[in-house]
């Protein structure tokens, strides 16, 4: 991935002035990282899809324009403006942008058994 956009001093964008559609596929833009979270904008053209997949971590999907559907662990899930998906780790899912579509992924910290103890407080 590229430099990030923010950094811990520039806290603000505005999205208008980030968004961009690929003519094909998916364009992932880092917005900020650190040593908890990842937080990329992701935009996909018309028709574009990403592969089913898992991942190590906790993820969230807040859609910010356009519609899609996300298969998460076979279940179909209607992404449109105002949607909030929580993804967890190691989850199949998948995706397909039904218009040109614009959310923001969040990465969080991976999970381990240390972190994620039933016996845990707290």
């Amino acid at each position: 991935m590229s430099t990030a956009i923010l950094s811990l001093k520039v806290t603000q964008i505005n999205w208008p002035d980030v968004i961009e559609y690929p003519q094909s596929g998916v364009k992932s833009k880092l917005l900020l990282e650190d040593k908890n979270c990842r937080y990329v904008l992701m935009s996909l053209g018309t028709s574009a899809s990403i592969a089913e997949h898992t991942n190590p971590r906790n993820a969230t999907v807040n859609v910010l324009e356009g519609q899609g559907i996300l298969t998460l662990e076979d279940k179909e899930i209607v992404l449109e403006l105002g949607i909030f998906v929580f993804i967890p780790a190691n989850a199949r899912h998948s995706l397909k942008a039904m218009t040109d579509l614009t959310f923001l992924l969040t990465l969080s910290e991976m999970v381990t058994d240390s972190n994620h103890s039933p016996n845990r407080q707290g």
